[in-house]
């Protein structure tokens, strides 16, 4: 069994009683990324608090990982990695932000806009200018929600009418 599965395993019933459930198992080197978000409501810094010493302790006794490494336990974050069907599926109708691999040429390896569909195969957004894109998760090297940082624009302004504009493409095209 692969570590990440092993953590995975663990970590889920430590955390279910404590209103979490296990977003991502991540490691890189020497480090143990475990990623988990509230069930109900917002994550706040006292759930991850008490996860992180759930999580130690188990470790402390059944250790999953061989050697030494740190142990990181966090929320996914405004701009969540998105690495599984999953993940794909929970940020449907939400702005992402796709890499695709180098064989692939450069100016078609990189993809911003709805996330419309998720299929065993791949994805489907729909950009900006309201176009169909069709990416196959063999094809996909990195991904991750996009946050729209700043304020709303003020009703009637022509950044408002933009938005109104971009998601009136985006609706079309569905």
């Amino acid at each position: 069994m692969a570590i990440v599965d092993r953590v995975a395993d663990m970590v889920a019933p430590l955390i279910d009683p404590l209103g979490l459930k296990l977003y991502d198992v991540e490691v890189n080197g020497g480090v143990l990324r475990i990623t988990v978000e509230a069930i109900d409501g917002p994550l706040e810094l006292d759930h991850v608090a008490k996860a992180t010493r759930a999580i130690s302790a188990e470790f402390d006794e059944n250790d999953p990982m061989p050697g030494a490494y740190t142990l990181e336990v966090s929320s996914p974050g405004l701009e969540r990695k998105l690495r599984t069907p999953e993940h794909y599926v929970g940020a449907i109708d939400e702005e992402v932000s796709v890499k695709l691999g180098s064989h692939i040429p450069d100016a078609d390896r990189r993809h911003k806009g709805q996330l419309a569909e998720v299929d065993d195969s791949g994805i489907v957004l729909i950009t900006d200018e309201g176009e169909r894109r069709t990416l196959a998760f063999d094809d996909i090297t990195k991904a991750s929600t996009v946050f729209e940082w700043g304020p709303a624009p003020k009703p009637g302004s022509k950044e408002a009418k933009a938005a109104k504009t971009k998601s009136e493409r985006r609706a079309t095209a569905q």
